[in-house]
């Protein structure tokens, strides 16, 4: 699909300001999780493309192959179209160099932190709810993305990992051994735990807001 066709919502902001890349999850859609945005940051220019990958008619970003095992390859790939899409959208809309921070909910936390993994130079700033490592490495895993992940340098990236301490959904582990790698990487890494689940709360919100300030 043409980057131009690919369904997305835009929306300018005041002159200047960050871009926020709103990445809904499993079952969400441009609209419902560009809400989210106004919150974080009233001012800033919205863009929120739509997750390609259909399970069950619901939009996601990835395949899966069981619920919290990714296919791999698959992540990688859509990372890289994720990547071409906001280098597409930042010419299309003369972003120029106006700084874009994706925010991520769960499948869209995913594919945001796999696009700043692979291709850190379009995408250094993640903020992630309720993600978990996208590309961790498994007995099967793919070794060209295990060697990608290695060789990505990402000293001029930052992260905000925000989760529930009991979020089955995105295991402790997983964040853990995702944020140890982020910053042997390079990368400048916060992340707050929150008693509960997988979610959104308002000491989220709080922790976001203040981190983009």
């Amino acid at each position: 699909m043409p980057q131009a066709e690919w369904p997305h919502l835009f929306r300018p902001g005041s002159d200047d300001a960050r871009v926020l890349l709103m990445l809904h999850g499993t079952g969400g859609n441009e609209q419902e999780i560009a809400g989210l945005a106004s919150a974080l940051d009233p001012t800033a220019a919205i863009l929120a493309p739509r997750g390609r990958v259909q399970e069950n008619g619901m939009n996601r970003w990835f395949r899966r192959l069981s619920e919290g095992v990714f296919d791999t390859a698959d992540v990688a790939r859509r990372a890289d179209d994720l990547a071409a899409f906001l280098t597409w959208a930042r010419a299309t809309y003369a972003l120029g160099d106006r700084p874009i921070v994706a925010v991520g909910f769960s499948n869209g936390a995913n594919i945001a932190l796999a696009t700043a993994l692979l291709h850190p130079a379009v995408l250094p700033r993640v903020i992630a709810f309720s993600g978990m490592h996208p590309l961790a490495p498994s007995l099967d895993a793919d070794r060209g993305i295990d060697a990608r992940v290695a060789a990505g340098d990402l000293s001029a990236s930052a992260v905000l990992l925000l989760n529930g301490r009991t979020d089955p959904m995105a295991p402790l582990g997983s964040v853990q051994k995702l944020a140890t790698m982020l910053e042997e990487r390079g990368a400048k890494v916060q992340s707050e735990l929150r008693p509960g689940g997988h979610g959104i709360t308002e000491t989220d919100v709080a922790a976001a807001v203040a981190w983009l300030a």
